[in-house]
């Protein structure tokens, strides 16, 4: 592990080795919290899609990372997968790495995906695990057509590349209800509607693209393993998202875990204050977070 300061006052910036890994995190130490520590965690988005959550939590230390291939994590050695479970041991590594659990963890998206991978497979490593919009389909009367979906995206990276992918990728991720048999049978989106470039670039490295995708949104949760966890569990969903994948596959985990989800404010980036360009209602999302935690 190696570690260097950054001129953010109190954040340290460090390097993890894992196999075919090296992970980059951050973390916002605070030595005078009697709080245990809260880690923030996505996929694809790095730690720096939480700068602006992460500011509402300065009474505590905040732990973000990117995750295997992204941003700043790098893929050093070929074939490395990206599955939920490889994405869990990255976690319980991490945890370890500053200084073992528990802590309290937040998971989005992928993340929240993620998490509950990782509660299953280590649940004395999270005391409260806020699982919000896992975009996961393994329990969702269209599963059969949502894989068919998802396995389309991958085989439209691997043949057109990456902008034709994740042009696809917004129309899946904003669609209302269940999917449609031939939902992947639509004409493609122009990747310029989303600010993209049109051109391939012959890269094929993506982790999201080549694995995840199909893996994560698939990923079936360990459900006896979750309810036999100490860990409090706790499923988030958007206000806005009524409809859409991530919120309905967090609906379906809340219900096969014997609760309810919990509704947060804003959609899918509700936490967000403009980074990638995505503002939701951070102060009013920090709030209810903090609100949920507290309750455990």
């Amino acid at each position: 592990m190696t570690e260097t300061t950054t001129r953010q006052a109190l954040r340290t910036t460090s390097t993890l080795d894992v196999p075919g890994v090296t992970l980059t995190y951050d973390v916002r130490r605070n030595d005078a919290s009697s709080e245990l520590p809260l880690v923030l965690i996505g996929t694809p988005m790095g730690a720096s899609g939480f700068d602006t959550l992460a500011g509402f939590f300065g009474d505590r230390t905040v732990v973000t990372y990117d995750p295997r291939g992204t941003e700043r994590s790098t893929v050093n050695a070929a074939g490395v997968r990206a599955t939920p479970e490889d994405h869990a041991e990255d976690v319980h590594r991490l945890i370890e790495a500053v200084g073992g659990g528990p802590v309290d963890l937040f998971g989005s998206s992928g993340g929240a995906i993620n998490a509950l991978a990782l509660v299953a497979r280590y649940p004395k490593d999270v005391r409260t695990a806020v699982a919000h919009e896992p975009p996961n389909f393994a329990f969702l009367p269209d599963r059969a057509e949502a894989l068919t979906v998802v396995e389309d995206l991958r085989r439209t990276y691997q043949q057109a590349g990456l902008s034709a992918a994740m042009a696809k990728f917004m129309m899946v991720v904003n669609h209302q209800g269940p999917f449609p048999a031939d939902f992947a049978d639509q004409p493609a989106p122009d990747p310029a509607m989303f600010g993209m470039p049109t051109e391939d670039d012959g890269s094929r490295d993506d982790t999201m693209m080549n694995d995840f995708i199909v893996s994560g949104t698939s990923y079936e949760p360990d459900i006896e393993g979750l309810r036999a966890a100490p860990t409090r569990i706790v499923i988030a969903v958007g206000e806005e998202s009524e409809g859409i994948l991530a919120r309905r596959g967090g609906e379906a985990i809340a219900e096969r875990l014997g609760t309810r989800a919990v509704i947060f404010p804003g959609g899918h980036s509700g936490f967000m204050g403009g980074e990638y360009g995505q503002t939701g209602q951070p102060d009013a999302f920090a709030a209810k977070l903090r609100e949920v935690l507290a309750t455990g």
